[in-house]
């Protein structure tokens, strides 16, 4: 790896669903507002601005709880086109500064900013630009982390938010890295966070003077990666293209439902069709490597069964139904869905020159 410093700029816009429907429509402005789907459709929530979070009110949390903790709440549904083309012009503006961004959904995106001329070259200036051009044109907040590693940056971005900035200088990497609480480590979820507690691990300063071997023995691939993290170590380039993995459907139904019956008939009729025209749009050759299912029963538990098979089959979700629904032991179910899993671009050129 080259001994190059890089700059990296994570940039996440503040609530930005929120955001945009607050500046289209002042009269949702001072009150607390969601967007998502309504209580009676059992929805959740997209996102909310700041006032409804002081309430407790999150993101996928479903929308009769955050009604309960914000009896006030607003909840207005989505507008994704709006959404889709506020984002097009949020990657306009990054454009200015740099070709090398990598999007990680509509509101947030890392930019390698290590060669760019703009701004004299300094990082911290063109994420303040970057935020001001935001602001000015769009009408809207952002707030951005700036540091030499990925991890760091998105990080950073979160510390002084809304409408902030964070810069973390290389100098001050490991100091920074030491006292991070792991679960502030993208990738931590609530289940390795308890284990690691369980292990007695709590910041990242914990994870750097363990043991190496111990800690792939108990944590695996996480454990290496979470060794790196607390050394300051994330050699990841920001990827301008990033190649879909996976396609899937899903349906989160406003009545519960239990039987096979009514799952098949929902597979058949609208799912299996809907997955069919995605995986076309995604994939034109249709080359996959599995397909699965996706159940979440009425007390929220989610589960998952897949199984390897190279080309897309109705009939095979069948087998994967029934395996799944041993699952069930009584619970009725509010959401099913389909996936996919997507043959590697690679792979998939070496098959055809074949």
């Amino acid at each position: 790896m080259s001994d190059l410093v890089r700059k990296i700029i994570h940039v996440d816009m503040d609530c930005f669903y929120a955001a945009v429907e607050m500046r289209d429509f002042p009269q949702y402005r001072n009150r607390p507002l969601a967007v998502g789907g309504s209580e009676k459709q059992r929805g959740v929530i997209s996102t909310c601005n700041y006032q409804a979070r002081s309430f407790g009110v999150r993101s996928a949390m479903p929308t009769g709880r955050a009604l309960q903790l914000c009896p006030e709440l607003l909840v207005v549904p989505g507008r994704m086109d709006v959404y889709k083309q506020v984002s097009k012009q949020i990657r306009a503006i990054f454009e200015r500064y740099t070709p090398i961004i990598e999007p990680l959904s509509l509101d947030e995106a890392y930019l390698d900013v290590t060669h760019a001329t703009a701004c004299r070259g300094s990082a911290t200036l063109i994420a303040e630009a970057i935020r001001r051009d935001v602001f000015n044109e769009l009408n809207l907040t952002a707030s951005a982390g700036v540091a030499p590693i990925k991890f760091l940056a998105k990080v950073a971005s979160d510390i002084n938010k809304p409408n902030g900035q964070c810069v973390i200088p290389p100098d001050r990497v490991q100091q920074m890295v030491d006292k991070l609480p792991l679960e502030k480590i993208p990738g931590v979820g609530k289940v390795s966070l308890e284990k690691l507690h369980q292990a007695g691990f709590f910041v990242c300063e914990d994870i750097k003077n363990s043991d190496y071997r111990d800690l792939l023995r108990k944590f695996g691939r996480q454990g290496e990666s979470l060794w790196k993290r607390s050394h300051g170590i994330d050699e990841r380039e920001v990827i301008v293209e990033r190649e879909r993995k996976s396609v899937g459907v899903e349906r989160t139904f406003t009545h519960n439902i239990s039987s096979y019956e009514e799952c098949w008939q929902v597979i058949e009729e609208k799912l299996y069709p809907e997955l069919e025209v995605r995986l076309a749009k995604a994939s034109p050759d249709k080359a996959i490597i599995k397909q699965g299912i996706k159940v979440k029963f009425a007390d929220f538990q989610l589960t998952t069964i897949e199984h390897i098979h190279p080309y897309l089959e109705l009939e095979d979700f069948k087998y994967l139904l029934r395996d799944v629904l041993k699952r069930q032991n009584g619970r009725e179910i509010r959401l099913l869905g389909l996936n996919v899993m997507l043959k590697p671009e690679e792979q998939t050129k070496q098959l055809s020159f074949f």
